[in-house]
């Protein structure tokens, strides 16, 4: 089976308790630094995400992994091994393109078995993996059909089936569901975290897709302009953001710029530019030498009220400006008189909506909000 041919002689040495590791990586393209001082390790068996914006650096990183980009500083290192002088073909990763890649003119059984033919297999070993990696992602029924005749589901499939058969060390996914629509991305989904628990294989994946990212990973790195803002558990980084950007790009969230006006042993008063007080609980992250503050607060923990809440902190008079019923909870703006607006997340007990003007107070527990530097460093 697959899961026991993982750790077959096609693969190096384990040398390493990291499958990936990425030391001070830099990549230039014409003048432009596109990745600045990367560094992160992958555990051998971990579903590990690098998740950002559009033109951070994610694919590249992925591509200098691959060997389709070669580091202008750094090194790359697959289970102990430099990967510097190794060419793509060489190295004990495959990489799954959000395009497929697939060859039109072969069939699906061909498409999946032209690795192994290159790499001068025998017969019966290229017949026995094909058939085994066709079983393991429900395509045997499909062997004998050309990409033009499959769904992209099927298609990102054989994909799939063709990296997996080569038995790599590491999978390497390039916005892999990217192509599909999003009854058959959130498919998809369950079927590549079932393959990653029943194969143990390392799985990097690039991905925009926050919440994909989030129901998926085991841990993930969070890029910004070819930097790494944090890494983390998907927990760590949507409860424990390090910087704004974080806590902005994953989810949805409240941000307040201001100061710091006091701190004690467990706490931090935060006094905003448009004059209010919040309260936030200290963390072992928080420096006092941070002045200039952010505070973020995830609008499904704010609490509305239609009377003064007798709670002391982070209570706020405003008017809802807008509700909406998406079935699972509703969704609130609420303009404050200080003139901000919140975006609330509520569950859907009321049984009727507030109308638009309506005033409410708003609240928050000191330890539901975090306090970030203005400028991430």
């Amino acid at each position: 089976m697959l899961q026991a041919a993982t750790h077959n002689s096609d693969l190096p040495t384990l040398d390493s308790d990291f499958d990936v590791e990425l030391r001070k990586v830099f990549k230039v393209f014409n003048g432009e630094t596109a990745v600045r001082g990367v560094e992160f390790n992958i555990r051998r068996g971990e579903f590990f995400s690098i998740l950002g914006p559009s033109g951070c650096g994610k694919t590249t990183t992925l591509r200098l992994v691959a060997g389709f980009e070669t580091p202008s500083a750094g090194e790359v290192l697959i289970r102990g091994k430099s990967m510097t002088h190794v060419p793509p073909h060489r190295r004990p990763a495959n990489t799954v393109f959000q395009n497929y890649a697939l060859f039109d003119h072969m069939t699906v059984w061909n498409n999946i078995a032209f690795g192994l033919r290159i790499k001068r297999l025998g017969r019966s070993e290229v017949q026995q993996r094909v058939d085994e990696v066709l079983q393991l992602v429900k395509m045997e029924t499909f062997a004998n059909r050309y990409p033009k005749q499959l769904s992209g589901g099927q298609r990102q499939r054989v994909a799939l089936a063709r990296a997996l058969v080569n038995r790599p060390a590491v999978l390497l996914l390039d916005e892999p569901l990217g192509a599909l629509d999003l009854k058959l991305r959130k498919q998809m989904q369950v079927e590549l975290s079932n393959l990653h628990q029943n194969l143990g294989l390392t799985f990097v994946m690039v991905t925009h897709d926050q919440e994909e990212a989030l129901s998926l990973s085991d841990r993930i790195a969070v890029m910004k302009d070819g930097k790494i803002e944090q890494v983390g558990t998907p927990n760590e980084i949507y409860e424990r953001p390090r910087t704004p950007f974080v806590a902005d790009f994953i989810g949805d969230t409240n941000l307040f710029e201001g100061h710091l006006e006091s701190t004690d042993g467990s706490s931090l008063l935060v006094r905003t530019h448009s004059g209010l007080k919040i309260v936030v609980s200290r963390t072992p992250e928080w420096s006092d030498r941070t002045h200039q503050t952010i505070v973020s607060v995830r609008p499904e923990k704010i609490h509305l009220h239609c009377a003064p809440p007798e709670t002391s902190h982070n209570t706020f008079e405003g008017r809802l400006k807008h509700a909406m019923y998406l079935g699972t909870h509703v969704h609130c703006v609420v303009e404050l008189v200080s003139g901000e607006m919140l975006t609330v997340r509520q569950a859907t007990h009321l049984e009727t909506l507030p109308e638009d003007g309506s005033p409410l107070y708003l609240s928050w527990s000191p330890s539901d909000c975090i306090a970030l530097a203005a400028r991430s460093t």
